[in-house]
């Protein structure tokens, strides 16, 4: 079925992104939210996917997931997404978003998150649901304070750099350019820079050990490999900066370098923030043009976001409002994950139908609703049986 696209202006969308679906295009078995969808060696029994999600809750500040982790994570899978992706797992200490965040650059946390992974394959209503571990570095945005924590001053507003004092740390970034409001970072040298891909790869065997089945990279919302690509925060003069191919090489050095170590019959991931929504920033049509890169590396889907980058993003928000993004870089070629206010089963059914997306991800939805797929399945005309329940659940299955 051909893609019915979006206008796009050069960093907004025109508009809100209404779904409109033609009379004829409903699918006669059954909606194709519920159809699998598989990549490379791994199969998703369902194209609802949780969405990474920080919860900000290593108690210890060490890195190593939680009994929180387990249970936020395992009533997902419980109630039935296709597909579980954890929240930012920082590749190296300095990485988190912040002192709560969780990790992957030790053999505790790869035990840990271990024992997550066996929920997800064991205690699924499809018999076995695919987990995916987000691996991220937070760059100039880490050492910040979690959302209801605030600077230090009980103020909740979850804004500022922690203090090294307070379990902070110092930030580093493309260049020597602070994030509004944080303490500036040091600019990476061009042997940090190679000691970052050293340790996404590092994170991705680590990965493999505790049995995930997808890694995504993180290179969107402000962080690290995102720094790199915007011209806002990347003022570099070497190879690692200037014009697309320099601002680009880090991410996709990245990409190949965890490709390398990944098993082949694994699928790879890569969120970007398809747009800065500032002027001058990265753009849309980077994000196609970066997603075809990728492509030759080994990437197997771009889940597509936006913004994150600067404090002067203007941002159009609305039902579905990212998924024009989505649909504009899937014209490189690679399947495509669409996110942002994605809240009604038909909705997400229509963006399927429609072709802008071949998955949609929920976040808050997701935090509201562990069981949003056994609602979905309902209203969308899935029989009772067949719908995504464990055998525990069925008794209360929407009917």
């Amino acid at each position: 079925m051909p893609r019915a696209r979006w206008s796009l202006g050069p960093y907004v969308t025109t508009g809100t992104a209404a779904l409109t679906v033609p009379d004829d295009a409903a699918s006669t078995d059954g909606p194709v939210l519920f159809s699998p969808l598989t990549l490379r060696g791994v199969t998703f029994p369902n194209r609802v996917w949780l969405a990474p999600m920080c919860q900000y809750s290593v108690t210890a500040q060490d890195g190593v997931p939680t009994d929180w982790h387990l249970v936020h994570l395992g009533a997902r899978v419980t109630g039935g997404f296709g597909l579980v992706l954890t929240e930012a797992a920082a590749v190296v200490p300095e990485g988190r978003i912040s002192p709560e965040d969780t990790g992957l650059w030790n053999d505790a946390q790869t035990e840990a998150w271990r024992r997550v992974v066996e929920f997800a394959h064991t205690q699924s209503p499809y018999g076995s649901t695919p987990i995916g571990v987000q691996l991220a570095h937070a760059g100039r945005k880490a050492s910040t304070y979690a959302p209801w924590r605030g600077a230090g001053d009980g103020s909740g507003t979850g804004r500022g750099s922690v203090a090294e004092a307070d379990g902070g740390w110092p930030t580093v970034g493309p260049s020597a350019l602070a994030f509004d409001g944080f303490t500036a970072p040091a600019a990476l040298t061009l042997q940090e820079v190679a000691g970052v891909v050293d340790a996404f790869a590092a994170a991705a065997r680590r990965a493999d050990e505790a049995g995930f089945d997808v890694v995504e990279i993180h290179a969107a919302h402000g962080y690290l490999l995102h720094q790199f690509l915007s011209p806002l925060a990347n003022a570099r003069t070497d190879a690692y900066g200037g014009d697309f191919a320099g601002r680009t090489r880090l991410v996709v050095e990245t990409a190949a370098a965890v490709r390398a170590v990944w098993p082949e019959h694994k699928p790879l991931f890569v969120r970007i923030s398809a747009t800065d929504w500032v002027e001058g920033g990265w753009s849309v049509e980077e994000s196609t043009r970066l997603t075809g890169v990728l492509a030759g590396h080994g990437v197997d889907l771009v889940d597509v976001s936006s913004g994150g980058a600067d404090p002067r993003q203007e941002i159009t928000t609305g039902p579905g409002y990212q998924v024009p993004f989505a649909d504009a870089v899937s014209a490189a070629g690679l399947p495509v994950a669409a996110v942002g206010e994605i809240t009604d089963p038909a909705q997400a059914e229509k963006i399927l139908v429609d072709g802008h997306a071949d998955a949609v991800l929920l976040a808050r939805a997701g935090l509201r609703e562990p069981a949003w797929p056994q609602r979905a399945a309902h209203e969308l005309g899935v029989d009772r049986h067949d719908g995504p329940y464990p055998d525990q659940y069925t008794r209360g299955a929407w009917s």
